[in-house]
């Protein structure tokens, strides 16, 4: 008897009977003794009921903007995934989706196409995440979700945001300028926590800073920067490097000092701030390691090895130029 037959004969999924058998995953303890039972009683040998055939496959789900946007962050972690995949004799399948859009990933699951798939944006009421649970399908996230039994790789954003901002504060800036994307994104809000967290424990006015949590058009950047300068903000805090690309570029045309007339630093570091002078202050994080990192745990799971469900990645503050020599010496 197949492990197949025996999921459809107690109306459960095929991955739900394989982790009560095997003692792997997560499933309420009620399935699964209903599970066991069934098998005994029906005298069927646990070590002879065969497993679903697998692919093989892991799939990659990319965020359509990546290459619009030219973000290296999910270019360095597919990178990650691909080379830990090869090691490990898995393939790996990568497409690109809306936010929300779960077609792809639909005909992926239906069709048998991966063994698991890896979501490498989180965002609040994930609808891929939501329908993925419901298959009760192998889910890897790059980034952090409150939803149990996920393979998560993630760096601790909110306390990065609250490092770097406190240690800015600490050199003496007070009035700062915060801009992120949407807060739809797990890691665009748990940035922009951080930054609050700093704020009110470093007893400065969260009323008195200028913040931009829908920063999408580059055709608003010169307005922002005059809005800054008007409101003479001391510090910009960018919610990433792509941000902090259009910023700097933007200060650079308009002849803005740095840091002098204001300062820059960004929560996410790549090589697109190494072009700028002076050198960008930031948080700097492996992507590449994430990716390497998600692919092993998910690959482990499928083969029965051990792995971690939760794993954070360690992130340091890089402290430069666009940051120094600030009120200090005013």
């Amino acid at each position: 008897m197949t492990i197949t037959e025996v999921a459809n004969e107690l109306g459960v999924s095929v991955s739900t009977v394989s982790r009560a058998l095997n003692g792997k995953g997560r499933i309420g303890e009620d399935t699964r003794q209903k599970i066991i039972t069934y098998v005994r009683q029906q005298k069927i040998n646990q070590e002879v009921v065969e497993s679903p055939t697998k692919t093989g496959n892991l799939g990659v789900i990319l965020p359509d903007d990546v290459y619009i946007a030219n973000e290296p962050y999910f270019q360095e972690c597919i990178i990650g995934v691909c080379e830990t995949a090869a090691i490990l004799n898995y393939d790996v399948l990568i497409t690109t989706a809306k936010a929300n859009d779960i077609t792809g990933i639909r005909t992926w699951v239906e069709k048998k196409k991966v063994d698991g798939i890896i979501l490498t944006r989180s965002m609040e009421d994930d609808k891929a995440i939501q329908y993925l649970k419901e298959q009760d399908f192998l889910i890897g996230l790059t980034g952090g979700s409150d939803y149990e039994g996920i393979i998560q790789v993630d760096i601790d954003n909110e306390d990065a945001a609250e490092t770097l901002t406190s240690f800015l504060i600490g050199e003496g800036y007070r009035k700062f300028a915060f801009i992120t994307e949407t807060l739809d994104y797990t890691a665009n809000k748990k940035r922009y926590m951080g930054f609050c967290n700093a704020l009110q424990k470093n007893g400065i006015e969260k009323s008195k800073q200028v913040i931009y949590t829908n920063f999408l058009s580059v055709d608003a950047i010169d307005s922002v920067i005059h809005d800054l300068m008007v409101q003479k903000v001391e510090c910009i805090i960018c919610g990433d490097d792509v941000i902090c690309t259009k910023i700097m570029l933007n200060l650079q045309a308009g002849g803005y000092r740095i840091p002098k007339d204001i300062a820059v630093a960004s929560l996410y570091n790549s090589p697109n701030l190494n072009c700028f002078t002076p050198s960008i202050t930031t948080v700097n994080i492996s992507a590449k390691r994430i990716g390497n990192t998600i692919c092993k745990q998910m690959i482990h799971y499928l083969t029965g090895k051990n792995y971690e469900e939760k794993t954070k990645i360690d992130y340091e503050i890089l402290v430069r130029k666009s940051t120094k020599s600030f009120r200090k010496e005013k």
